[in-house]
C-alpha cells in the first residue's frame, strides 16, 4: 500500500462558509493553484500556500488542512 497527502480545502471552505473565489483574494495565492488544490489536481504542494491558507482561515491545527491517507 502507498500513501498520499490529501488537502481538505473543500471541506474547510464548507466549514468556514467561504467560497474559493473569496479565498483567492485573501491569501495572495495564484487562483489556479488554489483551484488545483481544491480539485486534487496538484502533485506538489508549496508549504507557503498551506501556511497562507491556514492563516486566512485562522487554522491552528494543520491536520484540519492536510492528512496522510492510504491509497489502493
Amino acid at each position: 500500500m502507498s500513501k498520499e497527502i490529501r488537502i481538505h480545502l473543500n471541506d474547510l471552505l464548507d466549514k468556514y462558509d467561504i467560497s474559493l473565489n473569496k479565498l483567492v483574494r485573501e491569501p495572495n495565492i495564484e487562483p489556479v493553484r488554489l483551484w488545483e488544490l481544491a480539485n486534487y489536481k496538484r502533485k506538489t504542494i508549496n508549504i507557503v500556500y498551506l501556511v497562507r491558507i491556514a492563516e486566512t482561515l485562522e487554522i491552528n491545527d494543520i491536520r484540519e488542512l492536510i492528512s496522510l491517507e492510504e491509497t489502493g
